[in-house]
């Protein structure tokens, strides 16, 4: 047995590109130590579906961990018991079910009002002036924070995300963390007297109707924003990049012999908006050869295991007609996303559609951007639109 390998990265180069030293890892050392990172890297796809799934190694709880110290301890920051019944609190506002009944008719009456808003000017940015604000309003809604602006949501979900990636240390992107999470609690404390008066299928409202405490309430609304914005607005923005440049994929769905539920399912595997979920070692473990000792910090880096040529044909191409059931973007094990149905229904059933309806001969006005590996997507994306 032996202690993982070191692998080093230029910081600047991983966050624009992660990819080649993705493919380096999984090929030359699938469980490698990053110093730049701190954290011991897990790539191959496979192994990643397999140890998520063993939380009697592999540790959600974190005490030390960025999430927990910025955001509070939240139910993806749990394991067993705990994290089983805060996800049973949390599920009514989540279900599939609700999703159906609750939820799609507001996306589409949010999504339809924005787009008649944007429709007249033309030209925009795809990811910060359309895609933000659809995520945006959705999460306003489901979370339940109605006195927040869908502004606000995208700014203090980046502030967290940010704080979350801070491996860095950097003092100021903390500072701007705390600032978001501390404007959440005063938006949380504003509408728990409205909730108790008038309950609703929002998060904070099947929260508080499920007994959970303060805590713990603000914790996981804390969580869905992190989680619920950014992502979103991401893959929005990320679909459409990817049908404008690969125009035949675009064709197979205007002629109906491919879905927007499978250009969803594969932009999330190529281009997987959470790169990353973080654990700590509660009890050594081997892999491949190299023991994991008891407190290291891991990776399982779903980003990369989502491009593992061992389990994807061609894995770096964009292919809405691939089987993608083993794409692994909204993880593998008991802490699988419990906002994926809300997602797919926003994007792929809701918001995919009305743009390309409703935008008529849309297409990129510039060169998109992309960065970041543990949270990826375009970070801006001119388009534009006839009249």
């Amino acid at each position: 047995m032996r202690s993982a390998p070191a692998y080093h990265i230029d910081p600047q180069v991983f966050w624009c590109d992660p990819y080649p030293d993705l493919e380096a890892l999984r090929r030359e050392m699938p469980v490698a130590f990053v110093p730049e990172l701190n954290a011991t890297l897990i790539t191959r796809r496979d192994d990643i579906f397999e140890v998520e799934k063993k939380i009697e190694y592999f540790s959600s709880d974190q005490p030390e961990g960025l999430m927990t110290k910025l955001m509070g301890q939240n139910m993806m920051r749990k394991d067993g018991a705990p994290h089983r019944a805060e996800r049973k609190a949390t599920f009514p506002a989540f279900s599939p079910r609700t999703v159906r009944d609750a939820w799609k008719g507001q996306f589409q009456t949010l999504s339809m009002t924005a787009l008649q808003d944007i429709k007249p000017l033309g030209a925009a940015d795809m990811a910060m002036d359309i895609a933000k604000r659809l995520s945006g309003e959705a999460l306003v809604a489901m979370t339940g924070l109605y006195s927040m602006s869908w502004q606000e949501m995208d700014r203090v979900s980046q502030g967290m995300i940010d704080g979350c990636a801070n491996y860095s240390g950097d003092p100021e992107v903390e500072v701007r963390c705390h600032d978001c999470t501390a404007y959440i609690d005063r938006h949380i404390d504003e509408m728990m007297p409205k909730m108790r008066s008038a309950p609703d299928h929002s998060l904070l409202s099947v929260q508080m109707e499920a007994g959970l405490n303060l805590e713990q309430i603000r914790a996981n609304i804390k969580l869905a924003i992190s989680g619920g914005q950014n992502e979103p607005r991401d893959v929005i923005a990320g679909i459409v990049w990817a049908l404008l440049t690969h125009p035949e994929q675009l064709e197979l769905i205007k002629a109906g012999k491919a879905t927007w539920q499978q250009a969803f399912a594969e932009y999330t595997r190529w281009m997987s908006p959470i790169g990353m979920s973080p654990r700590e070692m509660a009890q050594p473990y081997e892999l491949h050869g190299v023991t994991l000792n008891k407190g290291d910090r891991v990776f399982l880096m779903f980003g990369s295991g989502n491009r593992d040529s061992a389990v994807f044909d061609q894995p770096d191409t964009f292919d809405i007609t691939r089987d993608c059931s083993a794409s692994i973007a909204f993880g593998a094990g008991p802490h699988f996303c419990a906002g994926a149905a809300a997602s797919r229904c926003l994007i792929a059933d809701v918001v995919m559609p009305a743009l390309f309806d409703n935008l008529p001969a849309l297409r990129l006005a510039g060169e998109a951007q992309f960065g970041g590996w543990a949270f990826r997507g375009p970070t801006t994306m001119p388009v534009a639109w006839d009249d």
